[in-house]
């Protein structure tokens, strides 16, 4: 299975007055802007996913959406999962997609959660990586659950944005 896992776009600040609580948090004009720019990127040379993944969260749901409207899958087709909320344990998402026939997965959730489920994919203890706002890692798994894979690469937005010019 290849499993893409792309970090939330840049959303309001928690110190922001105007903020909202936490799952209700959502992405700023920049954050949509350039969120965008990425996900025309990754859609420069990924494979578009089988199945989305998204948390329940506003600014994971939006990130989910931005990507759904580049590749030219129905919003529709996105699933929520509180197994992509913060402090979910990486292995119930495994045994999840243990469940799903299919090649491709995109999860889209936060940090440093997903950094948990890419660490615990290629069996280390502790985190290795940090993704960035929107950035982008993906994953080749050769068994689901228990999890084995690799990391295949991990691209920052900004290297995504300049793909997509």
């Amino acid at each position: 299975m290849n499993l893409y896992i792309v970090r939330h776009g840049i959303a309001i600040d928690r110190e922001d007055p105007k903020c909202p609580s936490d799952p209700e948090r959502y992405l700023t004009e920049v954050g949509l802007k350039k969120t965008k720019e990425v996900a025309r990127g990754f859609a420069t040379f990924a494979d578009v996913p089988d199945i989305f993944l998204s948390s329940p969260y506003v600014r994971a749901m939006q990130t989910a959406e931005i990507f759904a409207d580049v590749v030219k899958i129905s919003k529709s087709k996105i699933e929520q999962t509180e197994l992509l909320l913060p402090g979910a344990e990486p292995a119930l998402l495994f045994r999840e997609l243990s469940r799903k026939k299919t090649g491709s997965v995109i999860c889209f959730g936060h940090a440093p959660q997903l950094d948990e489920l890419i660490a615990t994919a290629v069996g280390s203890k502790k985190d290795l990586t940090e993704l960035r706002k929107a950035g982008v890692a993906s994953l080749i798994l050769s068994r689901v659950y228990p999890v084995a894979g690799i990391l295949e690469w991990l691209m920052t937005p900004k290297a995504l944005r300049k793909l997509a010019k």
